[in-house]
This record gives C-alpha cells, structure tokens and sequence, in this order.
C-alpha cells in the first residue's frame, strides 16, 4: 500500500515557526524525550552523530492503518479532551497536550527524518520547514526505516544538519537533560550516545543533593531524598533539613466550560542551598545551576522562577529547586502553558499562586536555613582557630620553657667554669639567672603568631545591662572592628562568643587564663566596662574588674546613673554616663553621646582600626538610643 504523509497546518507556519519554537536543544530533547514517555517507552536513545541528531525509543510506534500517523500529523490538535485520554496504556499521566511538540525537531533542522515501527508496519517521512502547497511530505522507503539502537517497535527522530550542538561532555548533557526532564528511573531510561562513549540516566542526579548545606522537601514522594542529603554538622542537621508536607493553596477559576470551581494548587518537589557555588559557571547554551523550576506532570514548564520570586540577594545565588505543580496540566482546565514549554501564561491563577507561596514562604525559608548553616560554619572555622591558637601557645611555652632550662644551666655552668666559682654555688647562680630571664622576658617582643590570633577586646558586663552593652557592640562593629575581635559572653552574635563544645576547655574565665594571664604573649586584651548598680551584684563582673587590675589592663567605662565606678577601676579619668527613664529605657544627653562617641574613636585608633567620622558616629548613634538636649 502506498502511504500518503499530509501534515495538518499553514505550510508558512512551518518555515516561520519551525526554527524560533524553542531557543535551546535541550528543550527540543525535552520535548522528543517526552513523546517517547507518553508512546510508553523504557529507553530513549540520543544519539549524537556527526551529521546528525537521531533520538530513538522503545515505544509502541505509529501504526498508519490506525490512525496514529495521521493524528501525528494533525499539528495544534488537542491530545486529550478527558482524564481517560490523559492517561497512557502503562498508566503513565501524558505530557503532551498543544500537539507542537513534534515540531521542536525542526528548530534544530531544516529537515527531519521520522521513523516509526508498530507491530511489524513501518512508515516514514520527511519533516520539513519547506513544503509544497499540497503538505504532503516526502515519504521514506521501508528500506530507508531502520532504528540504531531499538528491535521491534518504536520511533527514531532524525535532526540532519543540526544548526544547534550538544555540550562535548557526555555527564554536561546528563546534568543539563536532568535539569528539565528529572523523570527517569529503572522504567524509563535515557541513553546519551556519541561514538564509543556512553552515559545513561536512570534515576534522579542524588549528586546535587549531595552538594547542598540545606534542603526542604515538599510532600511523601520526594522525603525520600533525605536520605541523600549530608552535613558536617551532625548535631544540627535537623535545623538544616526538613521534610515537610506538600504545600497547598487554594484557587477559584473556570473550568474550559466556563463553569467556575474552588481548586487547590498541590506543590510537591524540593528546594535547597548549595554548599559553595565555586566551578557552577553556565556553559555556552547549557543551563545555569541556580534555578527553581516548575514541572507539570513531571514535564518541565518553566526552567527558572527565581528572577521573578527572589529580591536579587547575594544569598539567593545559593539556590536550587524542582517544583511539581500537577494542576497546571489538568485535562478539565484550561491550557497554561506557552507554545514552546518555556514558560506559562502569567495571569493564570495557578501560576500565581505558586509564585506567591515560593516568594513569600518556602524563598524566605531556605534562605533562613542557610543562614543557619553559615552561621555553623563561621563557629566551627573559629573554633578551630581557637584550638590552633591554644597549640600555639603550649608549643610556644615548651620552646620557652626548654630555652629558660638549657641557657640557665649552661651559663652557670661557664661562670663556673671560668671564674672558678665552686660548684657549691651553682645552684645559687643557677637560681638568680632563671630568675632574671622571668622578669625580664616580655622585652623579648616575640609570639606574633600567638598574638594576632588572639581577642583584642573584652565588653565586660552583666546580662541586666545587656542593652548598653549591645549597643557599646554595635559602635565598635560600626567602626569597623571585625566581631571575631570582641569577646563579649551576651552577645547575639556568636563569632564574638568564646566557643563552647569540642575545643578543650570553655568559658570566659578559662580562655582569659590561658591567653592573657598563663599566657608568655605580650599582647594585652583592652577591656570596656560597662558598669551600674549591678556590677556590685555580679561576681563575674566583679571577678574581670580584679582581673583587669591585676595585669594592668587599659580600660574605658560606659557606665549608667547613678552608679559611681570605684578603685580599682581608673576613677580618676572621665567616664561616660547614660541614664534610664521611669519605664527603664536608655537615654544619653548631647553631650554624653559625644562622650561616647569620642571614646570608640580612641580605642579604634589606640588598637588600629579605621574609625568613621565623629558626625556619622553620632548619626549612628542616635539610631540606636534616644538623645536629649541635656
């Protein structure tokens, strides 16, 4: 039987439409990869050749008898009117609906070979941009219908002469195909060919996964996931991983009869933070690793929402996600979806329903989560400074321990070599050279690696005058002091607590001993004291004012009315003074705030650090507490 092939559309449209459909390869794979999911294939074959493109599959093929070619080639036919036709005979739910997808082949190439097996019938034609004005199509031979890689049924989809090339490595297009088509598992398998080379995808890319420093799933079928998911921080996984119920919200439209129902718009899916975003450079023409993608009965429908959703923060660079929207394909509404799948209609309620929800509550989540994992790290990475620290100095002491036993020894031993002094009185020199070295080692000027991985202030304070104290903080901060700098055991910000957990010994008092009383370093720590009526009351504060005398430690004091700082903090010298008002709030007068002002400057230059303007110190100031005129 001789087989007619007449496409069902404008020949002009083709030639106009054909190389603009879509704008990226991948996307054509999508689609060719997607009518080989919805024929109820197992494998889908690309295979990458030098003057061609061929994807092939394992479907059930067109029969030409039956109609299946001629549906083929009913161009912007509506696939499926009712949930029976939304179905494949596996069960599978169909992506294709528009039926413009077989077009994407001709974006990539002027003419296009199908080839199509079902129960032994062949049947084959050239797809072209440039037809006559009857449509029909050139037909291929049976001879000329043959598959590379498939026996039996199925249909190969030939792009000769691509304009558009595959990345040169194989995993590129595994991670770029897993980008837009994720559906893949034992029983629908996609093979990437070129040459001797091959990579297959049979299931999600767990690698990704794998990257991220926090992760929220949505929904029972994606929990699994979870279980791919790792972290440095064992102790606090649960506050950088969630699996949560799938996310709903409801929606009133018209069905495609005009008849309006109440819906609810189900999002399943996931959504994470990389680790780091070094080496995720888009390639030419690939897709960039930061995206949130929408997909629709597992078919992607618009690649990356973030530029909508996201506020452009530096944050939002770390972001990746795939979202499941299932009611964007629903057979009884109407079709959302752009011509090319790249994208939605935007006034569609459903679709801005779903950028509602990630814009304002699942964005805002995982960026919170990741704030708690750089916050983890930054703790860690200063714990370890810390214990390095803590290596240095009892390295440096053993060394200075040893030089003190050996010089002492030896040199006594040549005053009494030489000055024939009897070796009764060795002991005695002995003694008075040790003694010496003590007193005198702080003129050595040495331990510069000890010293710059130290603290170089303490804010010394009771928990009750927390709000002066935060903001004696805040203006240190301010003048550019790096919080890694401050001791200060209140504070909200944990780089400028001294780090509790695995580092040996804890706490403020056994930090101070080690590194500034046990210490050979001569560095000295600068200590503000912020100081009331309930210094008296605390033993800690009381403890750092005698620590502080003892070692002669320069200070300054922020102190609150009516309280009077006593010996032996230096009472001789000004101190700046704020009060309370009846409801127990701060308030400084002018010219206590220019006090203030002027005493952060001076520890800013006495210790080196850039301090800002006395105006912009004031201006500042003023944003963090109440100024009066007196």
């Amino acid at each position: 039987m001789d087989k007619e092939y007449k496409i069902n559309i404008d020949p002009r449209i083709l030639e106009l439409l054909g190389p603009s459909l879509y704008t990226n390869i991948y996307y054509v794979l999508a689609e060719l990869i997607a009518n080989a999911y919805d024929a109820d294939a197992h494998n889908v074959y690309i295979i990458s050749n030098k003057n061609d493109i061929t994807v092939e599959d394992d479907g059930k093929g067109m029969s030409y008898i039956d109609g299946d070619v001629q549906k083929y080639l009913n161009v912007a036919a509506i696939s499926r009117n009712t949930e029976e036709e939304s179905k494949t005979a596996l069960k599978r739910k169909k992506m294709g609906r528009k039926g413009v997808g077989k077009l994407a082949a001709l974006s990539v190439s002027e003419n296009v070979l199908i080839k199509t097996v079902s129960n032994m019938e062949k049947s084959g034609f050239i797809l072209s941009r440039n037809i006559g004005s009857d449509n029909l199509l050139v037909p291929l031979s049976d001879d000329e219908i043959s598959f590379e890689k498939v026996d039996g049924n199925g249909t190969a989809i030939v792009m000769q002469k691509p304009q558009y090339t595959l990345h040169s490595s194989l995993k590129a297009i595994k991670r770029n195909l897993l980008k837009i088509f994720p559906l893949v598992d034992e029983d629908f398998v996609i093979h990437i060919i070129r040459g001797n080379e091959t990579e297959t995808i049979s299931s999600f890319d767990k690698e990704m996964i794998s990257e991220l420093s926090t992760l929220i799933t949505l929904g029972d079928e994606f929990k699994y996931l979870s279980d791919y998911f790792n972290t440095p921080f064992v102790n606090k996984k649960d506050e950088l991983l969630k699996n949560k119920s799938l996310a709903s919200t409801p929606v009133r439209m018209k069905d495609r009869n005009g008849e309006e129902h109440l819906y609810n718009v189900e999002i399943k899916g996931w959504v994470g933070t990389y680790k780091s975003t070094r080496g995720r450079k888009a390639e030419m023409a690939d897709f960039p690793d930061n995206f949130i993608s929408l997909y629709a009965n597992h078919k992607m429908g618009k690649f990356n929402i973030l530029p909508i959703v996201g506020q452009n923060k530096l944050s939002e660079v770390y972001v990746v996600g795939q979202l499941h929207i299932d009611i964007f394909e629903l057979t009884e509404l109407p079709d959302m979806a752009l011509s090319n799948r790249q994208g939605y209609k935007t006034d569609d309620p459903r679709y801005q329903a779903v950028l509602e929800y990630v814009r304002n509550t699942l964005l805002p989540d995982i960026l919170k989560m990741r704030d708690v994992f750089v916050s983890l790290g930054k703790k860690k990475k200063e714990e370890k400074k810390l214990e390095q620290q803590r290596q240095n100095e009892a390295s440096f002491k053993k060394s200075v321990d040893k030089f003190r036993k050996n010089t002492v020894k030896k040199a006594a031993t040549k005053i009494s070599d030489r000055l024939g002094i009897s070796t009764e009185k060795l002991e005695e020199m002995e003694n008075i050279l040790s003694e010496e070295i003590n007193s005198n080692s702080p003129d050595m000027g040495i331990k510069s690696i000890i010293d710059s991985q130290k603290k170089k202030i303490l804010i010394s304070q009771t928990y009750k005058d927390k709000d002066l104290a935060d903001i004696v903080y805040n203006m240190l901060v301010f003048n550019n002091v790096p919080p890694e700098d401050i001791i200060y055991t209140n504070c909200d910000n944990e780089m400028s607590r001294i780090p509790e957990g695995d580092v040996g010994k804890s706490g403020i008092y056994d930090y101070l001993r080690d590194f500034f009383v046990d210490s050979y370093s001569t560095q000295k720590m600068y200590v503000i004291f912020v100081t009331s009526k309930n210094t008296k009351e605390s033993w800690g504060a009381l403890t750092e004012v005698g620590a502080a005398w003892i070692t002669q430690i320069e200070h300054k004091i922020f102190n609150i009315h009516d309280f009077r700082p006593e010996h032996p903090l230096d009472d001789e010298q000004q101190w700046h003074t704020s009060f309370r008002d009846e409801d127990g709030n701060l308030y400084m007068s002018k010219l206590s705030a220019d006090i203030f002002s002027q005493k952060i400057e001076y520890i800013c230059d006495k210790l080196g650090y850039r301090k800002r303007t006395r105006q912009e110190n004031t201006d500042h100031l003023e944003t963090l507490v109440k100024i009066t005129p007196r």
